[in-house]
């Protein structure tokens, strides 16, 4: 199959679980690296406990863990520019968008001018974007 005869898919990464205390956020941020590295049309979600994920100012010394957060400042780096971030999970934690750290990406067809790659969704909304995805991964 030639590269023109391939069909790009759609993957969404699913983050559910808090920054710490599991292997699961990590575990994603690498595998999605990875597949930006081969040219994936990839989104990502932050649910539930998920959200924490992208929190400002995550300070782990106490925990005896590396802080991984500021990786996610390279995502747009990778070409990844749809992060959805799930409306109720913020409120629910009395946590705003202002909470979160301040992603870009680069948009070349504005004159690399600097947009969000968040955008806040609700409930409903992000289960239509997960609806036109070809690969659901929950981690």
């Amino acid at each position: 199959m030639s590269d023109a005869e391939q069909i790009t898919k759609k993957f969404m990464y699913i983050n559910r679980k808090a920054p710490y205390g599991t292997i699961y956020a990590w575990e994603s941020l690498e595998v999605v690296l990875i597949a930006a590295a081969f040219d994936q049309d990839i989104s990502l979600a932050f649910i539930d406990d998920g959200v924490y994920q992208l929190t400002k100012g995550q300070k782990t010394e106490a925990i005896g863990l590396k802080n991984f957060s500021a990786t996610y400042r390279a995502l747009g780096d990778y070409d990844i520019q749809k992060i959805y971030v799930e409306k109720e999970s913020l409120e629910t934690r009395g946590l705003t968008l202002d909470d979160l750290q301040h992603l870009v990406y680069e948009d070349e067809d504005d004159d690399y001018a600097e947009k969000d790659s968040i955008k806040l969704v609700s409930a409903d909304e992000l289960g239509k974007i997960m609806e036109e995805q070809n690969v659901v991964l929950s981690f």
